[in-house]
Formats: structure tokens, sequence, C-alpha cells
């Protein structure tokens, strides 16, 4: 009966006939008043829904939508709000938004010394060898930089000197640096003859001892050091950390109108416990987490065992790997095809081998999984163009419906943009970073090549290719409002546009947060837009962001989050 209901309420709607009343089996719940965006090419606009066993009955006017209403059901005015499909946020870690909040939050910092500040304030709460661990700073933000600066950031004496009997670690926003004190360097058994490893830069000061600046992989040398001073923690312990990192992660996804979220990057050993949690109904939103942190030879015995397309309706799925080749701009990381602008003795940073990537690549085939592999700079970008290229091509055929990625996109070579869509690449873009890196680009690329390859949204989405858009959270704030206001105006804080005529249209950036992030999910058949037989993901914003004038976009907020049609946010 509920088939039927929801093909001739659908047809009736598509047609702009009012049903006959009464034709609808009893909603659970019903908006009403309000305008609905579908994201659906054949539904376009609605004034209201009903669902009905977690998914979407029925879409219409007011008037049809009240057919649907019983003794039981849940009716929400809109009022003339917006709801849309649930936002997918297509690139951020998961784990890294809840552990985040744990830690010190230096988003906010303007200067080294109010960093320094937080710390000392910190080193006051904190036991002696106790670490203290932050995230957030951008030395590109500090005003004024201090003066005796290497790279933009001063040696650690200051930082050093307020804690020492703390090790100290701080990220860099990008997640593609890091700032170690003495005694965080001295555990980790780093020195003035301490070497690069590869894939990274421990930055020295002129007389050659270490800043306490860590560049792409060095950090990892310090990562060691702190893993090693929590070997001791239980296996509770561990999972009630996991837990607490999962239930904050959720908790802020929700608040910013999240429903699915594309994790960049989870061990088997999460999978593990994403799936415990799923089984247990406990993951607040849906997760896509991609294999990372892994061997390939742990790939070969392994991938098939973890992969699911649907567990727990569709609250974990399993199918895609993480892969990285270069840096971040900001670290002066991304692997380019020429120098720096701001730094000529580099071209940027290779993380991970060409030949290593190649050989995941090959497992992702044998073992159907998606292969999404972070390239920022213009060489990384045509590296793993080329190397996708050759992996999913046979007879001068592409391999249907791969849906593999390129995560960030950030710089191509003008040459190099039609092959998206030639390849059936999918561009995962954050359009937070076009606008909040804008203000430093120009430093790194210079104007020629930031304006023929830094952030080519329109480009990309002229030339055919399918852009899946992100915040890449915890490097920014998990806010879809933001990335979508920055997608359309690409305004920055200064109050200028960065090249905007590289900007999205309001209904590509809203697609690009929804339905094409489900499809690069493979999940287009059940999420991503509203629309009937799909699952009840919805958010209510308190405006139409889609007419409102764009100066108004970021005042948006969100009323309600629905996933599966529970109400998991309620402003």
């Amino acid at each position: 009966m509920t088939r039927y209901i929801l093909a001739l309420v659908s047809a009736l709607f598509l047609l702009g006939c009012e049903p006959e009343p009464p034709l609808a089996d009893e909603a659970e719940l019903v908006l009403l008043n309000g305008t609905v965006v579908t994201v659906d090419e054949d539904m376009a606009q609605a004034q209201g829904l009903a669902v009905a066993d977690g998914r979407i009955l029925a879409l219409g006017t007011t008037a049809e939508m009240e057919a649907f209403v019983g003794d039981a059901t849940r009716v929400i005015d809109l009022d003339g709000r917006l709801a849309i499909p649930g936002f997918i946020e297509g690139h951020g870690h998961y784990l890294g938004v809840g552990r985040a909040q744990m830690i010190l939050d230096l988003t906010g910092v303007r200067s080294w010394d109010e960093m320094v500040e937080m710390v000392a304030d910190a080193v006051q709460d904190a036991e002696p060898g106790e670490w203290i661990m932050g995230r957030g700073w951008h030395q590109e933000r500090w005003d004024p930089v201090p003066p005796d600066a290497i790279e933009g950031v001063p040696p650690h004496a200051a930082l050093s000197a307020v804690s020492p009997d703390n090790p100290v670690h701080l990220t860099h926003a990008s997640g593609h640096a890091s700032f170690a004190n003495a005694m965080a360097m001295e555990l980790a058994g780093i020195d003035g003859d301490t070497p690069d490893p590869a894939g990274g830069t421990i930055v020295h000061d002129p007389e050659g001892q270490p800043t306490g600046l860590l560049r792409e992989t060095a950090q990892r040398i310090v990562d060691a050091a702190h893993d090693e001073a929590r070997a001791d923690m239980t296996e509770e312990e561990l999972q009630t950390e996991f837990e607490t990192q999962v239930r904050l992660a959720g908790e802020e996804a929700l608040r910013h109108g999240v429903t699915t979220f594309r994790d960049a990057g989870s061990t088997f050993r999460d999978l593990d416990r994403f799936r415990e949690l799923a089984d247990r109904g406990e993951l607040p939103v849906r997760l896509y987490p991609m294999v990372r942190r892994e061997t390939n030879e742990a790939m070969a015995q392994h991938l098939a065992d973890y992969r699911t397309e649907d567990h727990a309706d569709h609250h974990l799925v399993i199918r895609s790997i993480k892969r990285q080749i270069d840096g971040a701009l900001g670290a002066h990381g991304a692997w380019l095809l020429e120098p720096y602008e701001d730094l000529p003795e580099s071209d940027g940073l290779v993380l991970e081998e060409p030949d290593d990537i190649r050989r995941t690549g090959e497992l992702a085939l044998e073992h159907g999984y998606q292969l999404n592999t972070h390239a920022i700079g213009d060489r990384a970008n045509r590296e793993v163009l080329d190397l996708y290229e050759d992996l999913l091509t046979s007879n001068g055929q592409v391999v249907e419906d791969h849906r593999w990625s390129i995560e960030h996109a950030q710089h191509l070579h003008p040459d190099d943009l039609p092959r998206f869509d030639e390849l059936g690449v999918i561009a995962s873009v954050q359009g937070i970073h076009g606008t909040s890196d804008g203000p430093w680009v120009l430093a790194r690329l210079g104007p020629e090549r930031a304006e023929s390859g830094a952030y080519m949204w329109r480009d990309l989405l002229d030339s055919g290719a399918i852009l899946c858009n992100g915040t890449d959270a915890p490097v920014e704030p998990i806010s879809p409002i933001a990335s979508f206001h920055a997608s359309v105006t690409r305004m920055m804080e200064t109050g200028e546009t960065f090249y905007p005529a590289q900007a999205m249209t309001r209904e590509e950036a809203l697609r690009s947060y929804t339905l094409d992030c489900a499809y690069a999910s493979f999940m287009e058949d059940v999420t991503g837009s509203l629309t009937p037989g799909k699952y009840a993901d919805i958010v209510v914003l308190d405006r139409n962001i889609m007419e409102v004038p764009d100066d108004e976009i970021l005042d948006a907020q969100v009323d309600l989050t629905l996933v599966g049609g529970e109400i998991r946010w309620e402003r």
C-alpha cells in the first residue's frame, strides 16, 4: 500500500494535481508550510513532505501532505523555513573533529605570543610530564609576524620556557605541519643531527638547531613519542576515548546539518570500533570511512573482509581507500610543477611514492574499492591523473563506474582540467579552503599560476566533472553554510573575492554538498536528495540560502537535523 501511495502522490505532485483525500497511510512525521528544495530534477520544490519508516513517503503541497496526518503523526510547521537534503561532508576527519574538542583550540590565535600564553595556561592545570596537545594555528593569520621567525614561525625558546616540564605538540590548521617544544623534541630524539625523514622537513635555525617547526612527515617523529607515552593505556580507556570522540564529532556534525560524513582516513581497528557502534545503533551520522594508514600487504589480506555497502541501514559503508601523494600549500608541502614563488629552493614534498599508490590502486580494482588520493599541487594532480589513467584504461576504454577521486584538487595545470571528466574522476573539493587560503595563495604561487590553476571549480564543472564539497574538518570548522557561502561568493575575510569567475551557482553548490557527494559515496539511490523512497535525511534552515542576498547566507542557522526521519539535533 505504501509503495502505491508513494507512486501516486509523487505522480500527482509532478502533474500539479490535487489528490482525492484521503489517499495516504498515516505518516510518522509531516513537514508543512515551507520551501522544500529537493535536489531532485524531477521534483524541483514542494511545500512539505511526509515520512514513514525512516524514508520519504511523499512530497507536495501543504494540503496534499495533510492527508498523511493521523493521530500519531508528528507535524512540524516549517512556517516558511527551508528544508533541504542533509548535508554530506565530502572530506573530513571524523575522529579528528572529536579529538579537536579535547585539546587546545588554536584556530582563533592571532599571534605567536597568544599561542605561548595559551600553552602557559594549560601548563598550570597539567601534571609534570603530561603532554599538551593543540591544533589550529596558522602563521599567515598572525599579526605581527615575530621578528625572529624562520619560515613564518619563531624558534621554540619562548614556548619551551613556559613548558619546561611538559612536552608540547601543536598541529598546524592544515594538519601538514606542527610545532614542538624542547621537551617534546628531546623525547622524540630530535636534535641538530637528526636527518629529515622522507617526505618531511625538520626546520633549523642558522646555527643548525631545530626550531621546533616540523613539516609533513617530520611530525610523525614526535607523534611516535606521544604514542609511546600512551602505550600503557588499557583497552577500556582507549575504547572510552574513541567513543567520546565519536560522540563529540557527531554532535558537531549534526549541529551543522551534516547527516553523512565521508571520513578521510580510518585504520582497520577504527573500522572495527565503528562497526561495533553501528551494531548498537550508536553512530550519530552515516559514515563513509576510507581505509587509511594500512600497508598494501595488510590491505591485500583484509579488504575483502571489511567491504560493506549498507551496514546498519547505511550508517556504515566501507568500500573506499585513501592515499596521499603530497602535502599542503600552506606548509610548502604541495608538489608543484615549478618551485614555490616564496620558497624558490623547493617544489614541494612527495609523501607517498606513486609506485606504492599504484599497488593500492590495483588492490582497489581487485576488491571493488574506490581509491581517493590526496593531491594538492599541480604536479601531484598530474601524477595521480596519469596513474589513474594507466590503471583505469583498457583498450582505450575507461573502467565504468569506478568513482575514484582526487581529494582537494586545489592547484591544477590548465591542461589537466578536462581529464577529470574524461577519466570519470571526481574532484573532492572544499569550498571554504578557497577563501580561507586565498589571502596567501598568491605568495605561494604568484598571480599567473594562481589565476590559471587555483581552486578551479567553474572550469571543472563546465568541463563536466563532478564535484563533492566539504570542509576537511577539523582543518576548517565543519560548517556547510560557510563552505556553501565560499563556493558561491569566493569572498575572503579581507572582503575581497578570490577569482570570482570560478564560483559555483547556488544550485551547483547545494548539489555538490548533497547528491553529488552521495554519488561519490555510492549512496545516491538512498540519500542526497529528498526523493520518495530515500532516507529522510533532512536539514531545516531558518532562511532560504538559495534566495537570500549573499551577505545573509552566513547568518543562516540550522534549526533541525533529521537522520532517517529521526530528529537528532534541534536548535
